[in-house]
C-alpha cells in the first residue's frame, strides 16, 4: 500500500551572496550616522570685509537710478520725488507686491494633488514564506516567493480632499484680504509722505529766500555789538543806554541764530524726504505761494467721507474678514471628510500577472469627537466679531475727532497767518521810518539794525506760519483719507507723477472741501 505523501519540513539552506554579507549591512546601517555627522552646522559671524561690502552696496543702492535734478524743484515735483524714491514708500510698494504674489500662489493651493512617483526597490534576500491550507490545515514547507529582489516602481496619483479644498479656499480669501490690507497701508504711507513734504517744502523755500539775508544781518549785528562795547568802553554814551542796546542786539543775535538753524534743518528734512544724496546742490522753484483754501464748513460731509475713505478703517474691515475666515476654517474641520484617490500604477516585478493597473479609492472619515469644539468655536466667533466691531468703532471715533480737530487747527493756522502778515507789514513800515530817520548818531544806526532784525524775524515768522498753515491743511486732507495719486498713471517719471498728484489733490479739494455750505457741528465747539 503506497504511503501517503508527507510534506518535507527541511528548509533548504540559502546560498550566501554578496548582498547578504554582514559588512554591507553594517555599512548601510552606519551611513545615516555618517551623513548626520557631516551635517553639523556651527554659527559663523560676518567678517569685517563682508560688513564693509554690504555697507558700500547699500549706500550705492539707496540713491541708485534716480532722475537727476536738472531744474529748480517745485512743490509737486518734490512730492513726486518723495513718493518715487522715498524708501519707506518703496518698502510699502514691495510689501504690496509680495502680498499680491502670495494671494496668487494661494489660489493654486485649491487644486487637487497630482503626484508622479518613481522609484527603485532592492533587498538583500528573497521575500517568501510558507502557506497552510484553509480547509485541511496542511502546511506547505517549501518556501516560495512572488517578488523579485530588484524592481522598478512608478505611479501617477490624482488625489482630492474635500476639507483641504475648503480650507484652501478660505486661506485664499484671507490672502486676498491681506493684499487689500497692504494696499491700504500703502495709501496711508503715501498720504503721510505728502504731508511731510508739504510741511518741509515751504519751510525750506523760506530758508532759501532768507538764509543769505540772515547771514548778512548777523554779520551787521555782530559788528554793531562790537561798536556798542567800544562806545561803552570809551564812555561816549550813558552806560544804561548802551547796555540796553547790547541787550537788544544779543537778543536779536540769539533769535536770528535759532531761526537760521531752523531754516537749515528744514532743507535737510526735505532732502531726506526726496532721498537726494546729502551734499547734492539743488534749488527750489521760487514760485508763487499756493493760495490756501478757506476753512471748510461741510463738517458732517467730511466726517462721513472720512469713515468711508480712511485707510485705517478699511484695513480694519478687511482684518475682520480675515479673522472670520479663521473661525470658518476651524469649523470646517469638524465635519466629515471625503477624499478621492485614483491613478495608474506600475511594478516591474516579473512574477506579477499584471504589471500595470489603476487604483481607485474613495474614503469618508469623520472625527466625531471634534464636534465637542463647536460650542466653543461659536462663542469665539461671536467674541471675535464683537471685538473687531468695537476696535473699528473706537478707530472711527478717533477719526471723527481728527477731522473736527483738523478743521479747528486749520482755522487757527489761517488766523495766525493773517496776524503774521499784519505784523510783517508793521515791522516793514517801522524799518522804513527808521531808515529815513537814521543819521550819523550811533543810537540811530543801532535802531536801524534792530528794526531790520525785527523785520527779518517777522518775515521768518510769516514763512513759518504759512508753512504751519500748509501742514494744518495737509493734516486735514489726511484726516479725511483722500488719495494723493490717481488709480492709474500713464508714466512714472517725476514730472508725470507731479502733474498726476497736482490734478488729484486739486480735484479732491474742489469736490470735497466746500466752503459755502452751512457750518454744522462747529458752532457748538
Amino acid at each position: 500500500m503506497p504511503q501517503a505523501f508527507t510534506p518535507l519540513r527541511t528548509l533548504p539552506t540559502a546560498r550566501p551572496t554578496l548582498r547578504s554579507s554582514p559588512l554591507r549591512l553594517v555599512t548601510l546601517s552606519c551611513l545615516p550616522l555618517l551623513l548626520a555627522a557631516c551635517g553639523t552646522v556651527s554659527p559663523v559671524s560676518l567678517t569685517q570685509d563682508e560688513i564693509k561690502d554690504r555697507v558700500t552696496t547699500d549706500k550705492l543702492a539707496i540713491y541708485a537710478n534716480q532722475e537727476p535734478v536738472a531744474a529748480p524743484i517745485t512743490f509737486h515735483e518734490a512730492s513726486a520725488r518723495a513718493l518715487k524714491y522715498n524708501l519707506d514708500y518703496r518698502l510699502k510698494l514691495m510689501e504690496n507686491a509680495l502680498s499680491k504674489n502670495l494671494a496668487d500662489v494661494s489660489n493654486y493651493e485649491m487644486l487637487p494633488r497630482l503626484v508622479a512617483g518613481a522609484g527603485y526597490a532592492s533587498r538583500n534576500n528573497d521575500s517568501g514564506g510558507r502557506s497552510i491550507g484553509i480547509e485541511d490545515r496542511i502546511e506547505t514547507l517549501r518556501p516560495s516567493t512572488s517578488q523579485e529582489r530588484d524592481r522598478t516602481l512608478a505611479n501617477l496619483t490624482f488625489s482630492w480632499n474635500a476639507l483641504d479644498f475648503g480650507v484652501s479656499y478660505l486661506r485664499a480669501q484671507q490672502k486676498a484680504d491681506q493684499f487689500l490690507m497692504a494696499e491700504e497701508r500703502r495709501r496711508k504711507v503715501a498720504q503721510n509722505v505728502l504731508q511731510d513734504v508739504r510741511n518741509s517744502y515751504w519751510r525750506a523755500l523760506g530758508a532759501q529766500r532768507l538764509l543769505g539775508r540772515v547771514d548778512a544781518l548777523l554779520a551787521r549785528v555782530n559788528t554793531a555789538l562790537a561798536q556798542a562795547r567800544q562806545v561803552e568802553k570809551d564812555g561816549l554814551m550813558p552806560q544804561p543806554q548802551v547796555l540796553a542796546y547790547q541787550r537788544a542786539l544779543l537778543d536779536a543775535v540769539n533769535l536770528l541764530t535759532l531761526r537760521r538753524q531752523d531754516l537749515e534743518l528744514a532743507r535737510a528734512e526735505l532732502t531726506a524726504l526726496m532721498s537726494i544724496p546729502p551734499g547734492t546742490a539743488y534749488t527750489l522753484a521760487d514760485e508763487k505761494e499756493v493760495a490756501l483754501p478757506p476753512t471748510p464748513r461741510n463738517l458732517e460731509d467730511l466726517e462721513t467721507l472720512a469713515l468711508e475713505k480712511r485707510p485705517e478703517i478699511l484695513e480694519e474691515s478687511y482684518r475682520k474678514r480675515v479673522t472670520a475666515n479663521d473661525i470658518k476654517a476651524a469649523k470646517l474641520l469638524l465635519w466629515p471628510n471625503l477624499s478621492v484617490d485614483a491613478g495608474p500604477q506600475y511594478d516591474s516585478n516579473k512574477y506579477n500577472y499584471n504589471s500595470n493597473w489603476v487604483d481607485v479609492g474613495v474614503r469618508l472619515s469623520w472625527n466625531v469627537l471634534k464636534l465637542a469644539q463647536l460650542p466653543a468655536l461659536n462663542r469665539a466667533e461671536k467674541s471675535q466679531a464683537e471685538t473687531d466691531d468695537l476696535r473699528r468703532m473706537a478707530l472711527s471715533m478717533a477719526v471723527l475727532t481728527q477731522v473736527r480737530v483738523g478743521v479747528q487747527r486749520y482755522e487757527l493756522a489761517l488766523s495766525e497767518l493773517k496776524f503774521a502778515e499784519e505784523s510783517l507789514g508793521v515791522d516793514n513800515r517801522l524799518l522804513s521810518f527808521s531808515q529815513k530817520a537814521a543819521k550819523t548818531q550811533f543810537d540811530s544806526r543801532l535802531e536801524v539794525i534792530r528794526a531790520e532784525a525785527r523785520a527779518l524775524l517777522a518775515e521768518y515768522q510769516r514763512y513759518a506760519t504759512y508753512s504751519n498753515a500748509q501742514a494744518a491743511w495737509g493734516r486735514l486732507y489726511n484726516s479725511v483719507g483722500l488719495d494723493v495719486l490717481p488709480d492709474t498713471i500713464a508714466s512714472h517719471d517725476v514730472k508725470s507723477l507731479a502733474k498726476a498728484m497736482e490734478a488729484t489733490t486739486n480735484n479732491w479739494q474742489s469736490q470735497v472741501f466746500r466752503v459755502g455750505a452751512a457750518r454744522t457741528g462747529m458752532g457748538a465747539n
